[in-house]
């Protein structure tokens, strides 16, 4: 049985589709240890991704067909890990429908049943959504086991940070991008690469060519956030950023980040100071074990033998 905090790691969540074509010549494309990527595989990553980000239906196939190759080859990687880790896991039925719920309600679904409906229209599969979303929540199962010792919290910092706040709240609704770089010279070219691409094709494509975090797949989508849940650096980068402004690159555990405000609104309340601690710790240790993920991945990645055919 999974454990139940692992649902405060729901942040973390994206997911890959693979639905059947009889119209497609199927290869191998991509060897990793014992799994293997087809072009059927690749075929159908690029249906959804144009399903699930429909502005990025004008940029060009081959693109497209990168970035679904790219889809695969992480989930597969973190596939291999699973497999290693855990013998027979079960999701809780309860937990995988919250899943769900996060997913589709990110794309504008109100429903269980309208999902199902748009993914038919989509030509998906409905056991494959919950195939990919169990890996995705194995995988944050192993990185909570594995980090949470690791979580560091300052409460009192926290706690000023509520009590500071407490007549109007602004919440931002974000989209992100997380990139590396070998060294911090290539950072300026890199941002510029990044910012090229958001200004010509929009921040989703950008999102799933360039992010390493696990959002990629929905454009960088994230919930709406407000602004005690983020660091000081984070909002004193976007403090003064518009609608559609994005940030330049901020430094982070384990790398660079980008955000973009998609909206911001602010309400007038009377805050529940335990309450807001509570979402306030729990969004800052599923914000510690993103970084914790990016690396681990990495270092599995690293170890694999991955062939391309």
């Amino acid at each position: 049985m999974l454990k139940k905090s692992f649902l405060l790691y729901l942040g973390l969540i994206f997911f890959v589709l693979n639905t059947n074509s009889n119209s497609l010549e199927n290869k191998i494309m991509v060897k990793i240890e014992n799994q293997i990527i087809t072009s059927l595989d690749i075929n159908d990553e690029y249906k959804y991704l144009i399903a699930l980000n429909p502005s990025i239906k004008n940029s060009k196939k081959e693109d497209i067909i990168r970035l679904s190759k790219k889809s695969i080859i992480q989930e597969k990687i973190k596939k291999i890990e699973i497999e290693k880790n855990f013998n027979n896991p079960q999701i809780p039925q309860k937990f995988l429908e919250r899943i769900l719920r996060n997913v589709y309600s990110r794309i504008g679904i109100t429903s269980l049943a309208d999902f199902k409906k748009y993914l038919i229209n989509n030509n998906i599969k409905f056991e494959n959504v919950k195939n990919k979303l169990e890996i995705e929540a194995l995988w944050n199962e192993l990185i909570l086991i594995k980090f949470s010792s690791k979580i560091k919290i300052n409460e009192k910092d926290l706690r000023n940070r509520i009590k500071n706040n407490n007549k109007f709240l602004k919440s931002y609704l974000l989209s992100e991008i997380s990139f590396e770089v070998s060294n911090l010279k290539e950072l300026d070219s890199k941002f510029q690469e990044i910012s090229n691409i958001i200004h010509n094709k929009g921040f989703d494509f950008a999102a799933l060519k360039y992010s390493i975090s696990p959002t990629s797949n929905l454009g960088g989508k994230l919930d709406w956030i407000n602004e005690n849940s983020l660091n000081k650096n984070i909002r004193s980068a976007i403090n003064n950023l518009k609608i559609n402004d994005f940030t330049k690159p901020i430094n982070v555990p384990g790398g660079f980040l980008i955000l973009q405000i998609n909206d911001i609104k602010n309400t007038k309340i009377e805050i529940d100071i335990d309450e807001e601690f509570r979402k306030l710790k729990n969004y800052e240790k599923n914000n510690q074990l993103s970084q914790y993920s990016k690396i681990y991945f990495n270092k599995v990645k690293k170890d694999l033998e991955i062939s391309e055919l």
